[in-house]
């Protein structure tokens, strides 16, 4: 969650005399800009990852070594205690402080997240972003479809209007795509006689089992795809 109070109430205030071209972002001071870490597992693996320096490529150490460290800066805040996290929820729905929330669940299905949503998603000063896929009959699905009309989405039987602006952008999923499955598979000594594919979309699932069974007509072998209807 993108919260942009502070950003929206400013850009109201400009007077007609702006400059030509003087964007709403101007008004923001992004080196500023807090990032709330509300997570405490993804707060415990940030702090592994950070002890695990040595591990990085060459590129994140090339930006260490000018200090800039990707995983400890001054602006990054994290939560841990659930009050904390519930007070965090009601500072940023009632101030004017822009802020930006990282919180799971992955897709809005529980989790910190929800609370946060419950809070802001009925105001369009706030915006939604999506980075990893939403599965169908998920509240992150919903948001996802019904945000961009101005629908709405309901977390333990309330109805909750969507007014806040609604994003996805790929390509931050940790999820092997059809080519990392199929070279997954095939990299085995001993490739398996039988593969069940649960997760992803009913199409997608398909088109998986058909090129794994393609790669076993090649080598003169054979598996059995099965493809559950009810995961």
């Amino acid at each position: 969650i993108i919260h942009r109070r502070a950003l929206k109430e400013s850009a109201k205030g400009q007077s007609s005399a702006s400059k030509p071209g003087t964007s709403k972002a101007a008004t923001l001071d992004w080196t500023n800009l807090p990032i709330i870490l509300d997570s405490p597992l993804a707060s415990r693996f940030t702090a592994v990852y950070r002890e695990l320096d040595h591990f990085w490529d060459a590129e994140a150490r090339a930006r260490l070594a000018k200090g800039r460290n990707p995983l400890a800066f001054r602006n990054l805040l994290t939560v841990d205690s659930h009050q904390a996290h519930l007070a965090m929820v009601n500072r940023l729905a009632q101030t004017t402080q822009p802020a930006i929330v990282i919180a799971g669940n992955g897709m809005c299905s529980s989790g910190r997240i929800v609370n946060y949503l419950k809070a802001m998603l009925g105001d369009e000063r706030h915006d939604v972003l999506f980075v990893s896929y939403q599965a169908e009959g998920t509240p992150g699905r919903q948001i996802q479809r019904f945000g961009p009309r101005s629908g709405y989405v309901e977390f333990d039987g309330q109805r909750y209007d969507i007014r806040a602006q609604v994003h996805t952008i790929g390509g931050y999923s940790a999820h092997a795509d059809q080519k990392g499955l199929v070279s997954f598979v095939t990299r085995m000594t001993h490739w398996p006689s039988e593969i069940r594919i649960v997760h992803g979309e009913p199409e997608a699932k398909a088109q998986l089992a058909e090129c794994l069974r393609k790669c076993y007509q090649v080598q003169g072998q054979f598996v059995r795809t099965v493809v559950p209807e009810s995961i």
